[in-house]
């Protein structure tokens, strides 16, 4: 019997595939792309309900791509503030004069003409909620809190976790065929597999002050994702956290100097008073946090059975808002990947190419954070490590209403031909099913293909083959985790 087990009575979990331990972003999103491939998956977190922290206030194009493909775009926005995603630094917010500082996000304007959408100036306790629904609402997929990982071991076969309830300490042993370790900074899966963390793991301490106050007269038309505030007696940064009226104030903390957590509330007013420029904001606290930033990296993101993603993967600083996308897209990329082991469309081999595909974004984004500087980047410069590669966007004039070439994308493969292809669908000879679209000269140019050409797309987005015409064949080495 396992000694975890000795005295506790069996909790009623079932016989899932794929293991989570998680439910933050991360996590969330790595059950939902498994469950959008029809494999059961259990994601559990320690927490007894999901956090309500604001956390993490931007989402990518990227990953409002992904979540336009979940049909959930729209209910993301509705909770989003109306903002550029870019910087104000000025002395107070209600200063006439200031300078416009790039976060690496791009405008509407720039967005809209590489994507279907753009950016969202969102906090995370509104996405999350989200997330959550959208994953209960799978049929193959279970979340439970209140529930941790206390054991892993692992061997050729199967992982065997043992996770105990926190409120009544019921214990069980699962066996499933891999874990994903989503459960963030302190990651219980990573400290089981020995694997360490590189990089500063304190780069300094932040507080933050929340509440709510309508400060839309005074930001008028400056409509902007951050203000840096630069008054001597109140330096900081103001943040829109939503559209609810909530906001955020934030600064760095240093050893000696009184706590936000020690201030009464008339002394937090005048402070958020001082920043916002108006002698009575009336704002009303809400709550005080403090945090601590890091630049790490993982070691390795996978031992055998078992993957890392998110913060339990890296550990970025807030400088340029990439941790929450960074964790997302990662989370994405393992998830399909494993429901296409799993469902023999793929061979375990494919496996390999989640941390060959997703460390060198992580050790960017870890690098681009841990500069002191690492939130100032034009978007020409800081886009393409969001977008990654992906197949180009293009809308489909003769669909009503217009789609993009990216709404064409499956659970399995897509294949795009030009006008002028000839071949046949089943002449490409991979494991996984292939959905064909014929594409006007117009998308075949946009996707930079010949006309008799035709290139061969993943789930992610991301080109996987490309012909000239219909006479080159698809050789199984050319993709030798897939090829039939």
């Amino acid at each position: 019997m396992d000694p975890h087990a000795q005295g506790a009575a069996n909790l009623r979990i079932g016989r899932p595939q794929v293991l989570v331990v998680g439910a933050g972003p991360a996590g969330l999103v790595a059950g939902i792309a498994l469950a959008r491939q029809d494999i059961d998956v259990l994601v559990v977190d320690r927490r007894p309900e999901a956090s309500t922290l604001s956390r993490a206030l931007v989402i990518s194009t990227r990953t409002m791509e992904l979540l336009r493909s979940w049909g959930v775009e729209e209910q993301v926005r509705a909770g989003a503030a109306d903002v550029e995603p870019r910087a104000w630094v000025t002395r107070t917010l209600a200063s006439g004069g200031g300078t416009e500082m790039p976060l690496g996000y791009p405008s509407a304007a720039e967005a809209a003409l590489v994507s279907p959408t753009r950016p969202a100036w969102a906090p995370q306790d509104h996405l999350e909620p989200i997330l959550l629904a959208l994953l209960r609402s799978s049929p193959t997929a279970a979340v439970r809190f209140g529930l941790e990982l206390i054991g892993l071991e692992q061997d050729e076969r199967n992982a065997h976790a043992v996770l105990r309830e926190r409120e009544s300490g019921r214990i069980q042993r699962i066996d499933v065929q891999y874990v994903v370790g989503a459960d963030g900074a302190r990651s219980t899966v990573r400290s089981h597999l020995g694997i360490p963390m590189d990089g500063p793991d304190n780069l300094g301490e932040y507080q933050r002050v929340e509440f709510h106050a309508a400060l839309g007269d005074v930001v008028g038309k400056r409509r902007y994702g951050l203000y840096v505030i630069t008054h001597p007696d109140a330096g900081g940064v103001l943040a829109p956290r939503g559209n609810s009226g909530r906001w955020g104030f934030s600064r760095e903390w240093h050893p000696g100097e009184r706590s936000l957590s020690d201030y009464e509330p008339d002394q937090l007013i005048s402070l958020i008073g001082t920043a916002v420029g108006v002698p009575e904001p009336r704002p009303d606290i809400e709550r005080t946090s403090s945090f601590s930033i890091a630049a790490q990296l993982a070691d390795r993101y996978r031992e055998g059975r078992c993957f890392l993603v998110g913060d339990a993967a890296h550990r970025m600083t807030p400088r340029g808002g990439t941790g929450l996308n960074t964790a997302v897209q990662d989370a994405y990329a393992l998830g399909w990947k494993l429901g296409w082991v799993l469902r023999g469309w793929a061979r375990p081999e494919l496996l390999d190419s989640y941390e060959t595909e997703r460390r060198p974004i992580g050790e960017h984004n870890v690098g681009r954070t841990g500069a002191p500087d690492g939130a100032k980047r034009a978007s020409t410069e800081a886009l393409p490590w969001d977008l990654n590669g992906r197949l180009t966007h293009h809308w489909i004039n003769q669909a009503d209403p217009p789609i993009s070439t990216l709404d064409l994308l499956g659970p399995g493969l897509t294949l795009f031909t030009g006008p002028g292809w000839a071949g046949a669908v089943n002449g490409v000879d991979v494991r996984p099913p292939v959905t064909r679209h014929s594409l006007d000269a117009a998308a075949t140019s946009a996707l930079q293909l010949e006309p008799a050409g035709a290139v061969l797309v993943g789930p992610d987005a991301q080109p996987l083959a490309r012909w000239a015409g219909p006479t080159e064949p698809l050789h199984a080495d050319a993709l030798p985790a897939i090829a039939g």
